[in-house]
């Protein structure tokens, strides 16, 4: 019977900390990024990752001293982006994109995007609807 109590005791205990990583890994917009940090990136795709619960796309970016930064530029999940227009053909590595969002807390080198324009001039909606980040008509979804 107290090896049974135990296992079930330990069993819960494994799923609070599971479902806690999981709530955790899903944040709201100004737990990580900055509406009053608006960013207009140029660059050229290196990597895009269709994960949930955000697709991640990753870019070069030239900087003013005529260096490279590297973005990592957070989306959608990837159904909402399939949904919005987007496909695996429109994001590859090496075209150039127009993202524009905003950065992270930190200044880091990592954004939200809400909005992408690819090289046929297409403007695709990347962003999160529902996660906090500022209502500038960008999301069709968002009521007016």
């Amino acid at each position: 019977m107290r090896k049974t109590i135990a296992t079930v005791v330990a069993g819960i205990g494994l799923g609070v900390l599971v479902t806690g990583a999981a709530v955790q890994a899903h944040h709201a917009f100004a737990a990580e990024f900055d509406a009053d940090k608006p960013v207009r990136l140029r660059g050229t795709i290196t990597k895009m990752e269709w994960i949930n619960p955000h697709s991640w796309i990753h870019m070069d970016v030239e900087n003013d001293a005529g260096g490279v930064d590297s973005w990592m530029i957070e989306a959608g999940p990837p159904g909402a982006l399939v949904r919005r227009g987007w496909s695996k053909q429109s994001v590859t590595p090496g075209i150039e994109i127009l993202v524009e969002g905003y950065q992270a807390i930190d200044s880091a080198f990592r954004a939200n995007g809400r909005d992408v324009t690819l090289p046929d001039g297409r403007r695709l909606f990347a962003g999160s609807s529902g996660t906090g980040a500022p209502r500038d008509g960008s999301d069709p979804t968002e009521p007016e």
